[in-house]
């Protein structure tokens, strides 16, 4: 008895010794997530309960007697591998990743008959959602020659870092900033409205950065004030050559059909003038050839009486 109880001891202290590391899992909000765990020993007691726990309360238990699943308890559906203890996989699934401040603790630990408790994994996780890409527009101040720059971006959660920059390198002025970060009706996820107030040229470029560091994503939008981009000017200029080389074919396409029509009206004036002249000389032919008959009528004719 003795032997079987230092043997079972021994075996919860490699347990213990094995327990895993603390690592932290990204749930994305509103996406089933899984919370890793997997340990291949078998287990040293025949009747126990596997227990996981979110910071210290129970959302799972499965007992087990005789190496039978005999009863399963969960609370909001959690879930994990009925075989578990055969397989060695007691990752818990979370049919759903809710939005929480920070991180929350997850632990499995197994408990004997007698009592006797190990912890066999621990996993932490946090919760993020993307933001919108950021949509920056530019405003005329009510008084004096400063300018606004609105950025706005929506849907995201934690609350992100919102920060300027001017002509890609300088910070805005203390004071100059305010922002507005707002929840969303029915949801624990976020509005970002950012607002940079101070006197810039027309020319100057004002990029804002929305950035979430759970998902290590940083979103940006960039205002570039009246300059084009060389990409526009590049466009703007072969749209140009486009439409002179456009004029100048449609030109010579005019050009060339009013020389051919020129042609053919000569060449119409010119049939017509062979024609009449034509019809003349048959008609003078013709009045030729009855003053001949007629003058071959009138002549006598002589006889030999």
């Amino acid at each position: 008895m003795r032997v079987a109880l230092w043997r079972t001891g021994l075996l919860l202290c490699l347990l213990g010794v094995c327990a895993c590391v603390e690592e932290c899992v990204l749930g994305i909000v509103g996406q089933p997530v899984s919370l890793p765990c997997f340990h291949a020993d078998p287990f040293p007691f025949v009747n126990y309960s596997i227990e996981w726990r979110r910071d210290g309360e129970v959302v799972l238990r499965s007992v087990w007697v005789q190496a039978a699943n005999v009863d399963t308890w969960s609370f909001n559906s959690v879930a994990m591998s009925a075989d578990a203890p055969l397989t060695g996989n007691f990752s818990l699934e979370l049919p759903t990743a809710e939005p929480r401040e920070g991180t929350v603790h997850y632990s499995l630990s197994v408990r004997s008959q007698g009592n006797q408790s190990v912890q066999l994994c621990s996993v932490c996780l946090q919760t993020a959602a993307g933001f919108s890409s950021p949509l920056l527009q530019r405003e005329a101040a009510a008084q004096g020659n400063q300018s606004v720059f609105v950025c706005h971006s929506s849907g995201g959660f934690p609350e992100p870092a919102v920060y300027w920059l001017i002509d890609d390198v300088h910070e805005p002025p203390e004071g100059s900033v305010r922002t507005l970060i707002t929840p969303l009706p029915d949801s624990h996820l976020y509005n970002i409205t950012s607002y940079l107030t101070l006197n810039l040229s027309s020319d100057s470029r004002v990029s804002c950065f929305i950035e979430n560091v759970p998902m290590n994503s940083t979103l940006s939008s960039t205002d570039n004030g009246r300059q084009d981009s060389p990409v526009v000017g590049r466009a703007s200029e072969a749209m140009w050559m486009f439409s002179t080389a456009l004029c100048v074919v449609v030109g010579v396409m005019v050009a060339v059909g009013v020389a051919y029509q020129i042609h053919l009206d000569r060449v119409s004036k010119k049939k017509k003038t062979q024609y009449q002249q034509s019809r003349l000389e048959r008609g003078y032919r013709r009045q030729h050839l009855q003053r001949e008959d007629e003058m071959i009528k009138f002549q006598p004719i002589e006889t030999d009486v």
